[in-house]
């Protein structure tokens, strides 16, 4: 038996859209958001690397700062939860290490064993090809977080909206990002759809399967 129906699966990702106002007065709960921070926790990346750190912010003094900072959208300061997805800026060999220390505990072997794959992300993402700039790899692994996230909130009814429009830079000066070495990339806010957002009874206007599915079997 699957763990999900098909059904299931279709009905919650047909539900959710872009939510253009958020009911301020509904939270998440705490289960609920325990739930989507090991989602967060357990979202893939290149090499398992994890080149970020995703920002939590609840405390509405800052909500409301953020909101100049995303070109006035209300959902950032009406959302119960708005989640700033942050890279680790200019990943280094130390950054690597830090990781597969992690790799050795959690899987019980010896630093030694894993030297052949700590050389092969050092030089591919160190000392790389040329073009490749590890920021903007950084930058499309926090998107894999993203989806990851919103997918998961749509399977707990949970409300979301990904949010392209912001200042990283003033998100970055708010938060105190830089400090630490990280910088703001995109933004998803989580919470409860308002009664009166129009845009939840809008029909999803997607391509049709055969215009942006190939199949070669």
């Amino acid at each position: 038996m699957k763990p999900v129906d098909n059904d299931i699966v279709l009905k919650q990702l047909q539900w959710r859209y872009a939510v253009k106002k958020f009911d301020p007065t509904r939270k998440i709960s705490p289960e609920d958001w325990r739930t989507l921070e090991q989602a967060l926790v357990l979202t893939p990346s290149s090499f398992g690397l994890q080149p970020w750190r995703f920002v939590v912010v609840t405390d509405q003094r800052v909500k409301d700062q953020l909101v100049a900072a995303s070109w006035n959208q209300r959902q950032v300061a009406d959302a119960s939860h708005v989640v700033v997805f942050a890279i680790r800026r200019n990943l280094s060999a130390d950054d690597i290490d830090r990781y597969l220390s992690r790799v050795a505990a959690v899987r019980g072997v010896g630093l030694d064993a894993l030297d052949g794959f700590r050389k092969m992300m050092v030089g591919s993402l160190t000392t790389p090809r040329a073009g490749f700039d590890v920021n903007d790899w950084s930058a499309r692994q926090v998107y894999i977080a993203l989806g990851h996230f919103m997918f998961s909130a749509a399977m707990l009814g949970i409300d979301t909206c990904p949010m392209e429009g912001i200042e990283p830079a003033q998100y970055d000066e708010i938060l105190r990002l830089p400090k630490d070495g990280y910088a703001a990339q995109v933004v998803a806010t989580a919470g409860y759809r308002a009664a009166d957002d129009k845009y939840a009874l809008l029909p999803k206007v997607r391509f049709s399967a055969s215009d942006v599915i190939q199949r070669i079997a």
